[in-house]
């Protein structure tokens, strides 16, 4: 009877909640991996540090390793993969560069060089295969906004369309390469954190923007959202916290059901910092960080911990059902979850 009550209470969440297993595809591999981009469930992509970019074409069977000439000590902090043969990357740091390959990877050539020494992109975001855009921390006061609209053959410099200027201290997080989120017809959302958190938002492809507050923990170097997702235009979530405390849960997560205008804390929080979350469907979403891994089955209103095993990012196959997870020392694990 108890249990019975208990599940009535707290249902639909944890009496309908998966069981899960952690499979691992790729360990002990000298990088840290925070660029994921899992094509399908067949084709995955991931990149990090030490110039390190991997591929598999069968799923997580085999990996192929590569290290783009002439750029192995950079941090590729996110990789955006169309198919088996054409990915983009970008780095964190300067130079900054922005890398493509049509060749599956034997190849890289550079489509962007900054060599300003403030210059730091964060990440990258494309509304479809020609279309894209790059934003990096604050150079006086302005976002960096780079724009494509030829598959990254070409990047144009739109900052000037963000009149907004940036907080003393306020910036980006290249931590998974998912603060920034794209959505069909040119909708774009950049959290940004550190001593102030935003929500910068356009809906037409980065020509306006409007700002909104993000409540989530801030106020250090340290704090902020560290990934956003939106399942549709409405519907959304930002997971981060402070990465050197993160097994504190402390206003670490919002869900957002008018488009990232308000932000509201759920009832259950995941159980740390998180760096990556991603919708599986409109209930069901997963977070993830260095402290461990999260799923919600109710829209985001309640979390429960599934593992403690650290990754940096999270991402669903855009074509398929795995969960993809990739983290440190080359780990890259797929999250099985059943009822």
């Amino acid at each position: 009877m108890k249990k019975l009550i208990w599940c009535l209470l707290m249902a639909p969440f944890f009496c309908t909640a998966q069981s899960f297993s952690l499979k691992p595809l790729n360990e002990n591999t000298k990088t840290s991996l925070r660029g994921l981009s899992v094509v399908s469930d067949q084709v995955i992509w991931a990149s990090g540090s030490n110039g390190a970019v991997g591929k598999t074409e069968d799923g997580g069977l085999t990996w192929q390793w590569v290290k783009p000439k002439g750029y192995e000590k950079l941090d590729f902090r996110d990789i955006e993969a169309f198919d088996r043969q054409h990915a983009i990357l970008v780095n964190a740091g300067s130079p900054a560069y922005v890398l493509k390959t049509d060749d599956g990877g034997a190849t890289w050539s550079v489509h962007y060089k900054n060599i300003d020494s403030a210059i730091f992109l964060d990440g990258l975001g494309f509304w479809n295969r020609n279309s894209g855009m790059i934003f990096g921390d604050p150079i006086h006061g302005k976002m960096p906004l780079l724009k494509t609209t030829d598959a990254g053959k070409t990047w144009k410099d739109i900052s000037s369309g963000m009149k907004q200027h940036l907080a003393e201290g306020e910036a980006g997080f290249a931590a998974s390469g998912t603060t920034i989120k794209t959505l069909a017809g040119g909708k774009v959302w950049i959290a940004t954190g550190g001593s102030v958190s935003h929500i910068y938002y356009s809906a037409d492809y980065g020509k306006n923007w409007n700002i909104y507050q993000c409540p989530i923990w801030q106020g250090e170097n340290t704090t902020g959202p560290f990934s956003i997702d939106f399942f549709d235009a409405q519907n959304g979530v930002v997971v981060g916290g402070n990465y050197v405390k993160d097994k504190v849960n402390d206003n670490n997560v919002l869900i957002t059901a008018d488009g990232g205008k308000t932000w509201n804390k759920p009832i259950t929080p995941v159980a740390g910092f998180r760096s990556g979350v991603t919708y599986l469907n409109k209930q069901v979403l997963v977070a993830t960080g260095t402290s461990g891994t999260d799923i919600s089955t109710d829209s985001g209103q309640n979390w429960k911990h599934l593992s403690d095993h650290s990754f940096n990012a999270v991402q669903k196959s855009a074509k398929g059902n795995r969960i993809i997870l990739a983290g440190e020392k080359g780990n890259i694990y797929e999250l099985i979850l059943s009822r």
